[in-house]
Parts: structure tokens; C-alpha cells; sequence
């Protein structure tokens, strides 16, 4: 699995693409900070399609369920890595996801 940073394409299951920040600006893939745990929880999603009277789109992600290394840390906190999964608070509820799309990079792989 590769390593996540702030360059990688997250999005929605609709298309919308997760605004990513880093927390950390010390470990770098590349001259580009590596998300670590709670990242990508919590950012604004762009661009969602999915949109009518009745739906929501997708504008925050939710929690993650998937995708912290149970082994690398930096500075205590986890690294996020390619198998990202978690929801959005877009309709129907609890069944849109935020995943990995592009890693943006291959020079950095782990184990989960």
C-alpha cells in the first residue's frame, strides 16, 4: 500500500474531490506532507454530483473505517495509507465512502 499526502486524490463515491491539509509538515513524500491519523477526517468535499431536491450532496467526510497503518507513526500519529475507506455526510446516509483514488505517488510503500 502506498503512503498518502496532501497531493493524493481523494474523493466521494459521486466524483467530489476531499480538500486535503496535512497536519504535519516534517515527513515528506517527495517535498509534500504525509497525512497522518484524523487528516482526512473532518474536510470539505468539491464538486459532488450529487445533488437534487431530495439529496444531499456530499460536502465533509466522516470518520474513517480503513486505512491507518497499524505500524508506522510519525510523532504518534498513524500514517494513512491507499486502502483509505470512510464515510461522507452526502445521501443516502451512511452508505457514501471517501476512498483513494490516485496516490500521486510510488516511491513510499507498507504493510497495513
Amino acid at each position: 500500500m502506498r503512503w498518502i499526502h496532501r497531493d493524493s486524490l481523494i474523493v466521494c463515491d459521486h466524483d467530489g474531490r476531499v480538500a486535503n491539509r496535512a497536519s504535519q509538515h516534517w515527513v515528506t513524500v517527495r517535498g509534500v506532507p504525509v497525512l497522518v491519523d484524523a487528516d482526512p477526517e473532518g474536510r470539505d468535499i468539491t464538486a459532488c454530483p450529487n445533488y437534487g431536491p431530495t439529496i444531499k450532496p456530499c460536502a465533509k467526510t466522516l470518520r474513517v473505517s480503513v486505512g491507518y497503518s497499524a505500524w508506522l507513526r510519525v510523532d504518534g500519529h498513524r500514517v494513512v495509507l491507499d486502502n483509505l475507506d470512510g464515510l461522507t455526510d452526502g445521501t443516502p446516509p451512511g452508505l457514501v465512502h471517501h476512498t483513494v483514488r490516485d496516490p500521486r505517488q510510488t516511491f513510499l510503500e507498507a504493510d497495513a
